[in-house]
């Protein structure tokens, strides 16, 4: 027999939940990889596969058997192992028993220490079919269920009832339990084309059986790919583009096990809707892909994908023509409605929903924002009206027909409402850019006007919920702050917006109620928003240390921040930044022992040394120089400038003794150095920095 087989682990299930179906199967996959090298059972690689009733793995060249491993225990000394008649004390009996061994079978073990009796045992590894129900079993328990469920009168407990099992391990079927079920010998195939048990002799012919005999294409991966390239082809074929959205495809893919797409028409009456309201009826609650011609408008087409090969697929097609149907005639109502009673007119409504049952309804909340947008509207070149306009309006197509029904439109149905009720232009554009950036990488906001009232709303947020002590903790933040708070720096910083945070904070937390105590929680939003910012650059690549360097200067304007960081990240790249960043470390140091609070200017007339006369000229030389590139924001240039005293630095410290006897002299030198370091501090405090 070979000393590895191929494992092929099935489990069939009721139809997993879509929309983690692909997580589930690679968690099944990393706990069972975690179990194998817990358990010291090595193997080649590992592949996950996944349809609606299954979750399956396949692992190749699995050991067949654990190592035996070799085990030494100690016992008594030597010189303690028996008496003074040669005889075996009673602890050297009792070791010898606890091996399961006689005194004479121990052996002597030399080390430096000394000599010690010994029992040296093989512990035979056990094999791979011993372990596997219970390293399934584990892998399955720890997988990211939100909600698991029961079925039956078992205590089982898993995201959907399990229906079958199988593991075949090489050519032999393993008999084993696992969450309940006695596994099988036989797979199971599509619900439809082949209900019934299909055998599957070897796992590496796993794939293709199923695929061949039972009409189901196990590798999610394929199944993706062949839907993706049906849906374009079908689209091509009526002259369009097929709008395919990469999370509804997964949903699509986990949805089939055999897929068939087609394609399907409506009413070209509906195309006076707006796109948008379109396109989230079809991909949200259809799970259709729109088709769109070259110039991006709609197509009076969708796309849908089957799990069944029809004999009748005219009969499919109409069934889908005749579901889509009332969708959009529904959207068509909630469209004209809404235009008839106008935005604007919901004002009044917002006062009747709670925003949050401590911060009052939505209308307090816009009515802080028309308070925020003030404070924004002056630096940001915006208009006041508009400002107020916009910020009196952003929360009122909430109330409206069409976004209660497609809540993902809120914001985008606010600009349609609001140009249709004649608002102004710069107006409605922010209505939709209110809500940006949605999620991690979206696009922000373009306008000036959309820029302002975004970063009013997620200041406002932040400093609420703060206030009433529901921060983020731990994994928990149903606010989704940390969320608002990556999109408010990102504006900020990646729109060139020069914003100071403990301002913005400060002003938000003045538009509260006094009884809300929002004051008392400035300090710790701005840090948690300083926490946010090192995320944010973290997972830009920039090194913590780095990001420290730029901390310690304590500047609260974000976009300050991010071009000090870009300075520091280009210096590290000079040959003599390594030098200077330890000179800075160390001149840190001296002054932080010399206990000197108050240290003043140099006193030329104290400078005797040449190195340290010629290092201030040229502390003179550079303050000049500098001064307006830092008043510029120059600091990659500062920073730049910086590593040409690199030299006259290095001879200070090779050459001076900064302390001295003599007090004078020692405390003029600690005033030089003092400088230096406030030169470089002006950009950053590059002692930070590591080697």
């Amino acid at each position: 027999m070979s000393n590895t087989q191929n494992l092929l682990i099935e489990i069939g299930t009721e139809e997993l939940p879509p929309k983690s179906l692909k997580k589930l199967a690679s968690a099944f996959k990393d706990e069972m990889i975690k179990s194998f090298n817990e358990e010291k059972l090595n193997f080649s690689d590992a592949n996950w596969y996944a349809t609606p009733r299954r979750l399956s793995l396949i692992i190749n060249n699995l050991e067949v058997k654990q190592e035996d491993k070799q085990q030494q225990r100690r016992g008594p000394a030597l010189a303690a192992a028996y008496d003074a008649e040669g005889k075996p004390t009673k602890a050297t009996e009792g070791f010898a028993k606890s091996c399961g061994v006689s005194v004479d079978q121990l052996e002597k073990l030399e080390t430096d220490k000394g000599t010690w009796l010994a029992f040296n045992a093989v512990i035979k590894g056990k094999e791979t079919t011993e372990l596997i129900s219970a390293i399934i079993e584990t892998a399955l328990g720890r997988l990211p269920i939100a909600k698991r469920m029961r079925w039956g009168d078992s205590d089982v407990e898993f995201v959907r009832p399990v229906k079958w099992v199988l593991i075949l391990f090489g050519t032999d079927y393993l008999d084993c339990e696992i969450m309940g079920i006695t596994s099988g010998k036989e797979s199971f195939g599509h619900r439809f084309h082949h209900p019934h048990a299909v055998s599957i002799n070897a796992p590496e012919n796993y794939i293709e059986t199923l695929k061949k005999e039972a009409h189901v294409l196990v590798d999610y991966n394929e199944r993706r790919t062949l839907i993706e390239s049906q849906v374009n082809a079908i689209a091509e074929e009526n002259n369009g583009i097929a709008i395919i959205d990469p999370d509804l495809l997964d949903e699509v893919t986990a949805l089939v096990e055999w897929p068939v797409s087609f394609v399907g028409e409506f009413n070209s009456d509906f195309l006076k809707l707006p796109k948008e309201v379109l396109i989230s009826s079809m991909q949200d609650h259809q799970k259709y892909f729109p088709v769109v011609d070259t110039k991006g408008n709609l197509l009076p087409y969708f796309i849908s994908v089957a799990n069944i090969e029809s004999k009748n697929p005219a009969l499919v097609k109409r069934g889908n023509e005749r579901v889509i149907q009332p969708r959009l005639n529904d959207a068509a109502f909630f469209w004209e409605r809404d235009l008839k009673h106008g935005l604007a007119n919901h004002i009044e409504s917002l006062k009747k929903v709670i925003y949050q049952k401590q911060l009052g309804t939505l209308f307090d909340k816009s009515d802080r924002l028309q308070k925020s947008v003030l404070h924004l509207a002056k630096p940001l070149n915006i208009e006041i009206d508009q400002a107020k306009r916009a910020a009196a309006l952003c929360l009122c197509d909430l109330l409206t027909d069409m976004v209660s029904e497609f809540p993902a439109l809120q914001g985008t149905m606010g600009r349609y409402y609001a140009e249709a009720d004649g608002e102004d232009g710069q107006v409605a554009i922010a209505l939709e850019e209110y809500y940006q950036p949605r999620f991690a990488g979206d696009a922000l906001p373009t306008s000036a006007l959309g820029q302002c009232l975004a970063i009013s709303e997620k200041i406002d947020s932040l400093v609420g919920i703060f206030a009433i002590g529901k921060a983020p903790t731990g994994d928990k933040d149903p606010f989704g702050l940390r969320r608002s708070a990556i999109g408010l720096l990102r504006i900020i910083i990646e729109c060139n917006l020069d914003i100071d945070l403990k301002e913005l904070i400060t002003n938000a937390a003045a538009n509260y109620p006094t009884d809300i105590n929002s004051n008392n929680c400035i300090d710790d939003v701005y840090h948690f928003l300083m926490e946010r910012l090192r995320r944010y650059y973290l997972d830009e690549g920039v090194s913590p240390d780095t990001f420290e360097s730029v901390l310690a200067i304590n500047t609260s304007k974000p976009l300050d921040f991010h071009h000090r960081l870009t300075a520091v990240t280009e210096f590290r790249k000079l040959t003599q930044a390594e030098s200077l960043a330890a000179a800075n470390k160390r001149i840190s140091n001296i002054l932080k022992k010399s206990e000197i609070t108050d240290i003043k200017q140099v006193n030329d007339n104290l400078l005797t040394e040449e190195s340290e006369i010629t290092l201030a000229k040229s502390l003179n030389e550079y303050q000049k120089r500098l001064a307006p590139m830092i008043e510029k924001r120059d600091y990659k240039s500062a920073l730049t400038e910086l590593a040409g005293l690199r030299e006259n630095v290095d001879n200070f410290f090779d050459n001076v003794m900064v302390n001295c006897e003599d007090d004078a002299t020692r405390i003029n030198r600690l005033a030089l150095l003092n400088s230096l370091s406030a030169l470089f501090l002006k950009t950053a405090d590059i002692s930070k920095l590591q080697s």
